[in-house]
C-alpha cells in the first residue's frame, strides 16, 4: 500500500502546492456540495414521512366518522337497555343523558387543569437573552 499514500506538503515542489485561496475554494465548494446532499436526503426522509402522516390522518378520519355515526345509536340503545331492566323510557333517557353530562363535566375539568399547568418555555427565553447579551458585549 505505499503506492496509496498522499505526500507530504513540505515533499512537494513550491510551485506544484495550491495556494490559500484554491484550498479556500475548494473547501467552501465542498461544504456547499454536502450542504446541499443533506439538504436533498432530509427533503427524501420528510416526503416519506410525511406519506405516513397522511394515511394515518386519513384513518384517524375514517375512524372518527364512524364513531360519530355510531355513538346515537349506542346511545339509543343503552337507554332501551336500561328500559329492559324495569325503568321508565325518559328516566332510561335521562340517565343516560346524565351520564354523558356528567363525563363531559370531568373532560371539561381535566382540560382546564391541563391549561393551568401550561407555562412559557422559560430556558428558550433564557439562553436566548443569554444569546443576545453575549452579542452585544462581542459587537
Amino acid at each position: 500500500m505505499a503506492g496509496t499514500e498522499r505526500p507530504r506538503p513540505q515533499d512537494v515542489p513550491v510551485e506544484n502546492q495550491r495556494s490559500l485561496g484554491e484550498l479556500f475554494s475548494d473547501a467552501t465548494r465542498d461544504m456547499s456540495t454536502l450542504v446541499r446532499s443533506e439538504i436533498e436526503l432530509a427533503k427524501s426522509e420528510v416526503k416519506v414521512s410525511a406519506i405516513q402522516v397522511a394515511k394515518g390522518s386519513g384513518a384517524f378520519i375514517a375512524a372518527g366518522a364512524l364513531a360519530f355515526f355510531a355513538f346515537p345509536f349506542l346511545s339509543v340503545a343503552i337507554a332501551y337497555g336500561i328500559h329492559a331492566l324495569g325503568l321508565g323510557l325518559g328516566w332510561s333517557f335521562l340517565i343516560v343523558g346524565g351520564a354523558y353530562l356528567l363525563l363531559a363535566g370531568a373532560l371539561a375539568f381535566f382540560g382546564v387543569s391541563s391549561f393551568k399547568k401550561v407555562r412559557p418555555p422559560e430556558r428558550t427565553i433564557r439562553t436566548t437573552q443569554e444569546t443576545v447579551a453575549t452579542l452585544k458585549t462581542v459587537g
